[in-house]
């Protein structure tokens, strides 16, 4: 049997990194995907009813069938937007983070 000396086993546990200097930037990281959620559910549902009702059927007097199609081209663009301003706006804030902890390391 393997002997183990009795202060390995009373050691401490090591303690769990510090995140309190990161707070700002987890606050700031939640409400950005917080805003693009609410939006990725909001926009391609509004515009995809706005669009079909009064744009498709009321202006250009497409039939109900013809304004489905479009109108849910429309939100389908509308969700590749989101997603592509999404992306945009969190490599630029990852970015920012990163020449930001360079310029204080360095």
């Amino acid at each position: 049997m393997d002997r183990f000396d009795k202060t390995s086993l009373n050691a401490a546990p090591a303690s769990a990194p510090d995140f309190r200097g990161n707070d700002g930037s987890l606050v700031s990281a939640l409400k950005t995907l917080l805003f693009f959620t609410i939006l990725m559910v909001t926009l391609p549902i509004g515009l995809y009813f706005a669009s079909k009702s009064y744009f498709f059927e009321a202006t250009l007097g497409l039939s109900n069938n013809d304004s489905y199609f479009y109108a849910a081209i429309v939100a389908v663009v509308a969700v590749h937007m989101v997603l592509a301003m999404f992306v945009y706006v969190a490599w630029n804030e990852g970015s920012s983070q990163w020449r930001r902890a360079s310029r204080t390391n360095g």
